[in-house]
């Protein structure tokens, strides 16, 4: 195991600061002794099989479980508090729509501003602002009034993407955004979240697509109920990890490179 280190400038607070996190479901352990440290401006890949823990690890970031043990901090704060600082924005892999209820893709989208916005929920010229600055960025903008359960999978993947962007988070929780989208939407996120990087804000993303990680993430975090490995894509995505990672090879690998430096 690869011991949890400083990816980041070292005069630049830590985006995550996970320290042994632990969690458990009746007893039944999820995740274990886990550690992570990402600094601003990186995309991490968060790869492994299912049920090992990625999707556990991800809601104890967003402060919907409550570890057993251990800590979790968010740009130097909790997580409690970084919810409120409107922090940390999470993009599920499905997003379930009731298709009889009108909402709007705007209105998704304003729903990135609602913790910035008074009880009442009545959207500032700011608000409106960011929200159409977010559409832009994910091209809908001529859609924006169409009930969002009319999109594609592809559109309605963006959308939710631009919700966590109206929000102005600094980390981005994404769980698989490329499944189930088309070419063009993949290339589009893609470039997105190369800015977020630019920009200064840290990316962990779920995925099964392998490809994905060696093509564009920094660093890598491997997973199997506790991390088994992590740190810089061309040195810790090797052949051996992953097999390590998934009990023997995946099979999306298998019709890929068959040496370590095939994975780098």
């Amino acid at each position: 195991m690869i011991n949890s280190a400083r990816f980041a400038n070292q005069n630049d607070p830590l985006r995550i600061e996970a320290k042994e996190i632990c969690v458990d479901y009746n007893g039944t352990v999820a995740l274990y002794d886990a550690s992570l440290n990402l600094g601003s401006g990186c995309i991490c890949g968060l790869v492994g099989m299912n049920g090992a823990g990625k999707s556990t690890l991800f809601k104890a970031l967003m402060g919907f479980v409550r570890p057993s043990r251990g800590t979790i901090c968010i740009n130097g704060v909790s997580v409690r508090r970084a919810q409120k600082d409107q922090a940390v924005a999470y993009v599920p892999q499905n997003e379930g729509v009731d298709c009889s209820f009108p909402v709007s893709v705007w209105d998704v989208v304003m729903m990135g501003r609602y913790g910035s916005m008074n009880l009442l929920r009545m959207p500032r010229e700011s608000d409106r602002q960011a929200v159409f600055h977010a559409l832009e960025r994910v091209e809908l903008v001529e859609l924006q009034e169409r009930p969002i359960s009319a999109l594609s999978g592809g559109q309605r993947k963006r959308a939710f993407l631009a919700r966590a962007i109206a929000q102005r988070a600094s980390v981005l929780l994404l769980d698989e955004p490329f499944a189930g989208v088309d070419v063009r939407t993949e290339k589009l996120m893609s470039d997105l979240f190369l800015q977020f990087k630019n920009e200064g804000r840290t990316i962990l993303i779920s995925t099964h697509d392998l490809s994905h990680v060696r093509d564009f993430c920094d660093l890598v975090v491997l997973i199997n109920k506790t991390v088994l490995a992590y740190g810089e894509t061309s040195k810790v995505f090797t052949q051996e990890n992953i097999i390590n990672t998934f009990g023997g090879m995946p099979p999306n690998l298998l019709s890929g490179p068959t040496t370590t430096e095939g994975y780098r």
